[in-house]
């Protein structure tokens, strides 16, 4: 049975069936969604369960990785595209800001030559006009006295201010869409919430449409308009971000979410955790890959995968999915 890929015409992105294998071993395992225009998308689970090589995939930075499937940006599918048109769609069209900013920007350059290499890469300003555009770009994402910032150099900028150049330079083309791979890790409380305002705000100015990768749960349900939940290379449960917080259907998403810290626990509470691993990609196990941590699980998750179709008004890859959709309508009317 095919997977749902809820795709729609007036998708920017539209990713179909996203495979990515090494060899026989294939971390990403039929990955479909659409993002729309001035959307914000989350892609949420566990470290191993596939989001960031989805998104890599996606740029086509998967090194050594056979793709297949389709990723259509306004309709051209990148996957068909050779090297030298896709480094003019990367960075233009589709751009990136990378989970670690010391390691993505190069130490021995200025910030300024970086983000006018990039500006010049895919504009026809001259230095000139590039500095100022890097200025320019500097000044919009908040970085303070960006004229004398832009012949810095990364090491002189703090973490967040690092972050912030990430994405002014992956902003340097008005891409249509924006992808961020945990964008605030390593960051404390009060820089996190200055760079999830300053997307929200490139999203309203823009009509950027944003896929957001995190582990941050609160952060996800700030910032997104709809939640993707990941686990074992698959897609498991796809909801708008109130609907999946308030009633998530899967297991997996519930046990993601009864997994968030609660600051309100008294103490000597223990604070609950899901069972066991994520599987590794080349050991999943047969059935479900979610049976093993499951405290659901039935025989038939242990030799059926289940296809990812409609309950409750969503996909979930669930056996169960409809009585679960039940049950908690149930539970809503009771309460």
């Amino acid at each position: 049975m095919s997977e749902t890929t809820d795709t729609v015409t007036d998708a920017v992105l539209d990713v179909r069936d996203l495979r990515v294998a090494f060899g026989p071993i294939e971390p990403v395992r039929g990955v479909s969604f659409s993002l729309r225009r001035g959307e914000r998308l989350g892609l949420v689970g566990e470290s191993g369960s596939g989001k960031s090589l989805t998104a890599l995939a996606i740029m086509r930075l998967a090194r050594r990785a056979q793709l297949s499937g389709q990723v259509l940006l306004e309709g051209e599918d990148l996957l068909t595209l050779k090297p030298r048109q896709m480094e003019k769609v990367r960075g233009g069209r589709v751009a990136m800001v990378y989970q670690d900013p010391m390691s993505a920007l190069n130490p021995v350059q200025t910030v300024g030559h970086q983000l006018e290499e990039a500006i010049r890469l895919h504009s026809r300003l001259d230095r000139r006009g590039a500095r100022e555009r890097a200025i320019e770009l500097l000044d919009g994402v908040g970085v303070p006295h960006p004229q004398r910032r832009v012949e810095q150099y990364p090491h002189e900028f703090s973490g967040g201010m690092r972050q912030r150049v990430m994405i002014a330079m992956a902003m340097c083309a008005d891409p249509a869409v924006l992808i961020c791979d945990e964008p605030t890790t390593a960051l404390d409380v009060t820089t996190q919430a200055r760079i999830m305002d300053l997307l929200d705000r490139l999203v309203e100015d823009h009509g950027t449409a944003v896929m957001l990768i995190t582990h941050d749960l609160g952060v996800a349900a700030g910032f997104c308009d709809s939640i993707q939940v990941m686990y074992g290379g698959r897609i498991v449960e796809r909801a708008e971000a109130e609907a999946l917080y308030r009633a998530p259907v899967h297991p997996y998403s519930e046990a993601l979410l009864g997994a968030a810290v609660d600051l309100s626990l008294e103490l000597g509470v223990p604070i609950p955790t899901i069972g066991g691993q994520p599987p590794l990609a080349g050991r999943l196990p047969s059935g479900c890959s979610f049976h093993p941590r499951c405290p659901h699980a039935q025989d038939v998750c242990r030799t059926d995968s289940p296809a990812l179709e409609s309950a409750a008004g969503r996909p979930v890859a669930c056996h169960f999915a409809d009585a679960r959709a039940q049950t908690l309508e149930e539970s809503d009317v009771r309460v």
